[in-house]
């Protein structure tokens, strides 16, 4: 088993300034952040969780791994709003996963209302639990499903990542099967689609993650788009596991833009961009040659 086709995409949404999202789509490692704070904290704050991310090593694995990568990134939040009186108070929810192809598990960690879900067959299913008020409340009985759903204080968080000098990462593992879609996402999707609404979506656009990510995007925007929009899809496979680098990548700087739809596709060229650059290198060389013995033979 392997990871098949993927894709990112995030937008800002109809209401908001400005996007606080962030996204990571480096194979075997996916993962969504959503930032909260005054100015451009919150954009730091998820930004710094996917630098912290993306720079993992490949021999991270299993739930301990992926752990170990948010509290990382838990670690770089809260050391920055200390040293940076600007951003106290920032912080960011973040749901990531990392992949097992030799085992075929998927590891899950996350920390606030960022969502993952599986599509398996023609059911979609929410793996994740929000750490959120209604959420809690809905657990306790307070509250019904449908009632936290039009509840003022969905977005209400109660945990997220550098708002302590620790935090607690809830962990799972999924067996993985052939076929699997896995969907992480922001809550600018779930508060704006329920899940039939998700699931059709994915199966109208053929399973196909960019197609898929770009049609969730714009089905939240047209039911409001009330806040920023991340989404990220990845799908298990037949075949066997592709070797992967010491490093998954190199960290980004801070002060970068959030990923945009066209920044993610380009993670899923593959080989093809680099054999077509050798091609025509190639081919400048032998003309080149065949100039040279053209002149030299008259």
């Amino acid at each position: 088993m392997k990871i098949g086709r993927f894709a990112g995409v995030t937008d800002t949404g109809r209401r908001r300034m400005r996007n606080e999202d962030a996204l990571v789509v480096r194979p075997p490692l996916f993962a969504v952040a959503d930032g909260m704070g005054g100015a451009r904290a919150g954009e730091i704050a998820a930004r710094l969780a996917a630098d912290a991310l993306e720079a993992a090593r490949a021999d991270a694995a299993g739930e301990e791994g992926i752990a170990a990568l948010i509290e990382d990134a838990n670690r770089r939040i809260w050391e920055r709003s200390l040293a940076d009186p600007a951003t106290a108070g920032m912080g960011t929810t973040v749901t990531a996963a990392l992949v097992d192809e030799q085992a075929e598990r998927v590891a899950l960690g996350h920390v606030g209302d960022s969502r993952a879900y599986l599509l398996r067959g023609d059911v979609l299913a929410q793996l994740s639990t929000d750490h959120s008020l209604v959420a809690e409340l809905v657990q306790s009985g307070v509250l019904t499903p449908e009632e936290a759903e039009r509840h003022p204080q969905r977005s209400a968080i109660t945990r997220a990542l550098g708002t302590d000098a620790a935090v607690e990462v809830e962990v799972q593992t999924v067996p993985a099967e052939l076929g699997d879609l896995f969907l992480l996402c922001s809550d600018g999707l779930s508060v704006m689609l329920g899940d039939d609404e998700i699931a059709a979506a994915i199966e109208d656009a053929g399973r196909e993650p960019q197609a898929a990510g770009e049609a969730l995007v714009r089905a939240a925007n047209a039911h409001g788009g009330e806040d920023n929009i991340t989404v990220v899809l990845f799908e298990l496979v037949e075949g066997e596991p592709e070797a992967r680098p010491p490093e998954i990548a190199a960290p980004q700087a801070e002060h970068e833009p959030t990923a945009t739809a066209d920044d993610v596709r380009t993670h899923g060229a593959g080989s093809g961009g680099r054999l077509a650059s050798l091609a025509l290198i190639a081919a400048v060389l032998v003309l080149g040659l065949l100039g040279l013995y053209w002149g030299i033979s008259r």
